[in-house]
């Protein structure tokens, strides 16, 4: 009888899985209304460049009068499957990873099929090319609400781009002090492993954490001679140093325009901070000058950062009243230093990029990894973009003697803001916090660099096509990651509580 149960129990679990199988992988339907269009879909995968080893594109059709949906996949080796589960597409993972490895280096075509009453719709097909080049394995980023009482809610987060697995790195419920809030945010790493990383915890239980060497440790970063501890990071490649600017940083809410919200800064500088010395230097604390986002070359050899002229004020009583009446005439342009590692000596400041003189701004500075390329965030004012509905992500090829960047049309969106742009490790891939979708939510963006223009981005996969609609939380400063965080949340919680 035992035996008997157990053959049961095997046979039972094989009709499940052909059923479960069947519904998956519905017939291609027949006699349908051929349409003249592309499917509108969310997220928007039509005619997009992905790498080979990224998680499965599900998607959904948008139109609420389509009550059914189905996707016929043609592989790069021929081969034809079919996908499809109520108004969703939803591909198994490790039937996706035998797709894209079938169709490396070339194209799939997809043709989506939408039912209407009794009527199947036949949308006009779109390819999506599987790139040679893999992306790195891990993303992490900042989940916060858009609230604006910024230490409600929110966590550190990191996500493996090759599945759907997302865990906290942190996340301020652990040791904030309910009264008080916790802000957490700028996480960080050398060479986009996680052996060296920080991020910071401000208001309760307040200071840096940095992991140095796979340990784990809180550290103020203030000095008497410093506006305040580090905050925006940038480690260097090859040697146990960070640079942060130091800012005296304000925020105001507008109630009309549509730039809700404007961040900016009072005051900044540039610090280097030596690990190994506890030892805290100045980079650059010009007063007539706001210092801010710094960033190294792969070498090493050069820190790029952003830097704007001061508004004039009289004394710290009119500064209110000055940057109320004239900050929008702040604007970033980029520098960068030369750097001696040995005498850890800056040498003068060069211009890189003139915003300025077009009545822009530009922030948050990153090179490509091959050193060839500039990768930053432009807006008509300020150094907060990602508030900003014109901002743009823009490319400078650094030889390119007449300052122009790359054309960025079929990468930006036409009303809302691209910022936080950050390169894979080996600089193919692009990725953003673009408000794209509502205006309101800040999501993750990626899109291939063939290394002469940028390609069409696409929506960071969810196991749910509907998982970024109903997280009411943006995503902030997405990093790329070769390795997940390897300390557990408990452990960071240890030692923010520690003293630093």
């Amino acid at each position: 009888m035992h035996k008997i149960k157990k053959h049961l129990h095997i046979i039972l679990a094989g009709v499940i899985l052909l059923l479960t199988s069947c519904g998956n992988h519905p017939s291609t339907p027949s006699n349908c209304t051929q349409q003249d269009a592309l499917p509108s879909i969310y997220p928007d995968y039509t005619n997009i460049s992905i790498p080979s080893n990224i998680a499965p594109l599900n998607f959904m059709l948008t139109n609420a009068d389509f009550t059914e949906c189905m996707a016929s996949f043609t592989l790069g080796d021929g081969n034809i499957i079919n996908f499809g589960n109520g108004t969703k597409v939803l591909i198994d993972e490790s039937e996706w990873r035998n797709m894209i490895a079938s169709s490396k280096g070339k194209s799939m075509k997809i043709t989506v099929y939408g039912k209407k009453g009794e009527q199947w719709y036949a949308f006009l097909p779109f390819e999506i090319k599987v790139e040679n080049e893999v992306i790195d394995p891990y993303i992490s980023y900042r989940l916060i609400e858009p609230g604006y009482a910024v230490y409600n809610q929110m966590s550190i987060a990191q996500r493996s781009l090759e599945t759907f697995d997302e865990t906290d790195i942190y996340n301020n419920k652990m040791t904030g002090d309910l009264a008080k809030g916790q802000c957490i945010n700028c996480h960080s790493y050398q060479n986009y492993k996680t052996d060296n990383m920080l991020f910071h915890v401000r208001a309760s239980h307040g200071g840096t954490i940095m992991v140095v060497d796979g340990k784990p440790r809180s550290v103020n970063l203030k000095r008497d001679y410093t506006i305040s501890a580090g905050v925006y990071p940038a480690w260097h490649p090859t040697e146990k140093l960070v640079a942060f600017s130091t800012d005296n940083t304000h925020q105001w809410f507008h109630t009309s325009d549509p730039n809700k919200i404007e961040v900016f800064d009072w005051a900044s500088d540039l610090i280097l901070y030596d690990i190994a010395k506890d030892q805290v230097d100045i980079i650059a604390n010009d007063s007539a000058k706001l210092e801010v986002f710094p960033t190294w070359t792969p070498d090493g050899k050069w820190l790029y950062y952003c830097s704007a002229d001061a508004l004039p004020v009289d004394s710290t009583e009119d500064q209110p009243r000055v940057m109320q009446e004239h900050y929008e005439n702040l604007r970033y342009n980029i520098y960068k230093k030369s750097f001696n590692a040995a005498t850890k000596q800056f040498g003068e400041e060069q211009l890189v990029y003139n915003a300025a003189e077009k009545d822009h701004s530009a922030t948050l500075p990153r090179i490509s990894p091959d050193g060839k390329y500039l990768v930053f965030a432009e807006g008509n004012y300020g150094c907060f973009n990602i508030w900003h509905h014109e901002a743009d992500v823009r490319i400078l090829a650094l030889n390119d003697t007449t300052k122009t960047p790359l054309p960025m049309e079929v990468f930006n969106s036409e009303n809302y803001a691209e910022s936080y742009p950050t390169w894979s490790s080996n600089g193919k891939w692009l990725m953003c916090a673009s408000r794209r979708d509502d205006g309101n939510f800040s999501r993750v963006y990626i899109a291939y660099f063939d290394g002469k223009s940028i390609h069409k981005p696409f929506l960071l996969p969810q196991q749910d096509p509907e998982h970024n609609t109903l997280r009411l939380q943006s995503y902030n400063r997405p990093e790329f990651m070769m390795e997940p965080v390897k300390i557990t949340p408990k452990e960071f919680a240890r030692v923010v509580l520690t003293n630093p």
